[in-house]
């Protein structure tokens, strides 16, 4: 038996970038950064920050795109993946990345992404945010209108 599952929570570092495959799947890429607290040798209270590539798919990575901006705080679940290439002086390169399986808004969407829209599409519902899957729903619940 094995397991390949990654979980974090942490805040956008950039805007998510979407393109399409040349086959026409889209694909979105961003990072997240995830902080940690402890103390020191000294003592003292430390933090240390640790970068994550995501990577979505196909109608995660439409829907991601379309929501997610940076600094926003998510979710996110999947698997870690190391890709390997050659670089211009051919030395191998690897880089790791988390393939999100959900993707989950944890804050509140920002007062710019709701104006203009109606009342309704700003505010669809009440409740927990719903995670996103591939196959999920992408209903997106404002954290204000939790009653505490």
């Amino acid at each position: 038996m094995s397991l390949n599952k990654c979980m974090i929570i942490g805040n956008l570092g950039r805007d998510p970038e979407m393109r399409y495959t040349p086959s026409g799947q889209a694909v979105t890429q961003f990072t997240v950064a995830v902080n940690r607290n402890f103390k020191g040798a000294n003592g003292d209270w430390q933090e240390e920050t640790e970068w994550f590539r995501v990577v979505a798919w196909g109608p995660l990575a439409e829907r991601t795109a379309g929501y997610l901006r940076k600094g926003r705080k998510v979710y996110v679940e999947g698997r870690l993946q190391t890709r390997q290439w050659e670089d211009r002086e051919g030395q191998k390169r690897y880089t790791t990345e988390l393939i999100a399986q959900t993707v989950t808004p944890l804050d509140a969407r920002p007062r710019e992404e709701t104006e203009g829209m109606e009342p309704s599409a700003a505010r669809p519902g009440r409740g927990e945010p719903a995670p996103v899957g591939e196959t999920g729903d992408d209903t997106y619940t404002d954290l204000d209108d939790l009653p505490f």
